[in-house]
């Protein structure tokens, strides 16, 4: 199969449907920005083995847990190229939902107590977290005006995997030899 096809050279795509539209659509928009946070998640991957403390264990379950979001996230952007009328290969389900927030559970336990807002850096795990945290509130951004046409758990897992995203940040921070630097005002 080649990877270039032509269909798209004068600047439109086709949903699953076969529907074509612009590629600035909104449902392309959508899932594009899905597409970037989850390149974005996988770059955050690449750094786990540089400088981290954590057990296997540890090391292995986050890296179960990045590699679902990433699946899940295809889901998502499979929902978002699907029209309402058409039936989705891959919906998001509560379950998905549940699992994340058992995730964030799980990790909070394991993470500083938090007193104030804290700036997005420290190890390059973290800080790539953090920029696939605020892509994915992007996308939530973007699927709000999509809302009445897909499913509305997905509007659910893309806020609470953002949220996963924050914990994930901290968590791996608590395995680097970084601190979280909190904001501090400037006068």
């Amino acid at each position: 199969m080649r990877i270039y096809t032509r269909s798209g050279d004068q600047g439109e795509t086709s949903l699953f449907s076969g529907e074509r539209v612009k590629k600035n659509h909104l449902r392309v928009e959508a899932y594009g920005t899905c597409d970037e946070a989850n390149a974005v998640i996988g770059i955050a991957q690449n750094s786990i083995d540089h400088g981290l403390t954590w057990s296997l264990s540890d090391r292995k379950a986050f890296l179960r847990c990045m590699e679902k979001v990433q699946t899940l996230l295809f889901h998502v952007g499979s929902e978002l190229a699907t029209p309402a009328e058409k039936k989705v290969p891959w919906p998001i389900k509560q379950s998905h939902i549940d699992d994340l927030e058992k995730t964030i559970d799980q990790w909070e336990e394991k993470t500083p107590e938090l007193k104030q807002f804290i700036l997005p850096t420290g190890h390059p795990t973290t800080t790539s977290l953090h920029h696939a945290r605020t892509i994915v509130r992007r996308a939530e951004r973007i699927v709000i005006d999509l809302k009445d046409e897909i499913n509305p758990l997905v509007l659910v897992y893309l806020n609470r995997l953002s949220d996963l995203l924050f914990v994930a940040a901290r968590y791996v921070t608590t395995f680097s030899a970084y601190e979280e630097r909190p904001f501090v005002e400037e006068h």
